[in-house]
C-alpha cells in the first residue's frame, strides 16, 4: 500500500501540463503539510523590483531581508522558518497572519535554480519540522524532474515551416515549450536581442502576432503517449 506521500510522487508522475502541477498537485501538497496557503513559482514569475512595487512583497523577494529566501538561493535546500531562525523571529519578519510559518524547498534544473515551492501556516498554528523538511527535499526532487520532462518535450510542428529557417524552428520549438527570450538564448549560445529579432522577423512571415499565435499556427496535434 503506497504512503499519502508516495501517491503525491506517483500523482506528479501522470501530469501533463504544468498547470496540473501548479494547480491539483500543489493542493494535494499542502493537504498532505496542513498547510493554509501553498504556491509554486518559477523566477520567470517574479516580477522585477521595484519603486512602485508594495513594500511587503519587496521586502519578501530582498535577499538581504528575508532570511529563508536567501537560505533556499544560496544552498538549494528545503528550509523553514524556526530551522533557521529563533522561534517568533520569522514573524517579525512578516507580518502577515497567514505566514506565521513558512515552508520552502527549491525546483532546480541542470544545476540552477529555476524555482521553489513554498507552503504557509497562519500564526498560532504549530511550526513546520525536520520530518517536513525531509518530505519536502523528495518532493522537490520530483517536482523538479518532471517540470524538465515536462519542458523538454519535443513539439511536433507541421513542416509548413518551410517559411523559416532550421534556426527559426529551433526557436520556435523553445518558445512552445515555454522558455523566456533569455533561456531560448542561453540555450542556443545566442543573445536575448537576437532572440527578439529572430521573433519579429517569424512573426512577420507567419503573419501572426504573439508568440501563442505562432505555436498554434505551427503545431500539430501530437500523439498521447504513456510517460
Amino acid at each position: 500500500m503506497q504512503t499519502p506521500l508516495q501517491e503525491l510522487f506517483h500523482a506528479i508522475a501522470q501530469v501533463q501540463d504544468e498547470t496540473e502541477l501548479r494547480q491539483p498537485i500543489m493542493a494535494k501538497a499542502g493537504t498532505y503539510f496542513v498547510a493554509n496557503r501553498w504556491k509554486l513559482w518559477l523566477l520567470d514569475d517574479l516580477p522585477p523590483i521595484d519603486e512602485k512595487m508594495p513594500t511587503l512583497m519587496k521586502r519578501a523577494l530582498s535577499l538581504d531581508y528575508n532570511p529563508v529566501l536567501r537560505y533556499l538561493v544560496q544552498r538549494h535546500a528545503a528550509v523553514h522558518d524556526e530551522a533557521i531562525l529563533p522561534p517568533g523571529i520569522w514573524q517579525r519578519i512578516c507580518p502577515r497572519a497567514d505566514h506565521g510559518h513558512v515552508l520552502v524547498g527549491p525546483i532546480v534544473s541542470h544545476g540552477k535554480l529555476v524555482g521553489g515551492i513554498a507552503f504557509t501556516r497562519r500564526k498560532g498554528d504549530l511550526a513546520f519540522n525536520s520530518e517536513h523538511l525531509t518530505d519536502l527535499s523528495a518532493l522537490c526532487l520530483h517536482f523538479s524532474t518532471r517540470l524538465e520532462t515536462l519542458r523538454s518535450k519535443p513539439i511536433a510542428f507541421e513542416l509548413n515551416c518551410a517559411r523559416l529557417t532550421p534556426r527559426e524552428t529551433e526557436i520556435a520549438e523553445w518558445v512552445a515549450r515555454g522558455l523566456t527570450n533569455k533561456e531560448i538564448g542561453a540555450a542556443l549560445w545566442i543573445t536575448e536581442n537576437s532572440v527578439k529579432q529572430a521573433l519579429k522577423r517569424m512573426f512577420r512571415k507567419l503573419e501572426v502576432s504573439s508568440r501563442a499565435e505562432m505555436v498554434a499556427q505551427l503545431s500539430m496535434s501530437p500523439k498521447k503517449t504513456a510517460v
